[in-house]
């Protein structure tokens, strides 16, 4: 099994899920309200963010909410569609071999990790562990998702593997530790947790 092509993110996949108002999935008030979310619970636990890395950037949404929850962090967008990048000024990249001089404190993910082959996820979980030195946030449908009826089929692509949620959770927590709500702590970070902070424990 082959993961997503770069000929698939053209503009014509931007307009159909995310520009289209019928039939996008993207919902903007929803990506507030996460990004408030994870960069409250950043701070809370005193995570310092200096240096942001969005990998799968996509339009870019996260930016504005780093921007006013950490005004002084460096904000850096990484895309594998060269539409994209062309249209925003992104470097182009993929998670699965992404590549930094030096780590970034926080990592976002989102929305990209379904479209890879089990062996390319592999890879890119590893990776996902060597670019940050302290949170990431990783946001990824598994098949128990579309088993319990939790994704709306009609506004997602369907292209996207159904790999089960223990494949991502053994694949990240062999650099960072779960925190629960998508959130996940670098085992490199020197930032101190409550046991019942960690979903199941370290």
């Amino acid at each position: 099994m082959q993961s997503a092509s770069d000929q698939w993110f053209d503009e014509a996949y931007y307009q159909r899920y995310y520009f289209d108002k019928k039939t996008s999935g993207v919902d903007r008030g929803h990506v507030e309200r996460l990004g408030a979310f994870v960069c409250s619970y950043l701070k809370y636990l005193r995570v310092p963010v200096r240096r942001v890395l969005d990998v799968g950037c996509g339009i870019g949404l996260w930016r504005d909410i780093i921007a006013r929850h950490f005004p002084d962090a460096a904000f850096h967008g990484v895309e594998y569609s060269d539409y994209l990048c062309a249209r925003y000024g992104w470097e182009r990249g993929s998670v699965v071999d992404y590549r930094s001089a030096e780590p970034f404190d926080l990592v976002i993910c989102q929305g990209v990790l379904p479209y890879l082959s089990p062996a390319d996820l592999k890879l890119a979980l590893h990776n996902l562990g060597t670019l940050s030195r302290g949170a990431l946030y990783v946001e990824a449908v598994a098949r128990e998702d579309y088993e319990r009826g939790t994704i709306d089929e009609a506004l997602s692509d369907p292209r996207l593997f159904r790999h089960r949620a223990e494949l991502y959770r053994r694949g990240l927590a062999q650099g960072f530790t779960e925190l629960g709500g998508g959130v996940w702590l670098s085992r490199q970070a020197e930032v101190p947790l409550f046991e019942l902070e960690c979903a199941g424990g370290r």
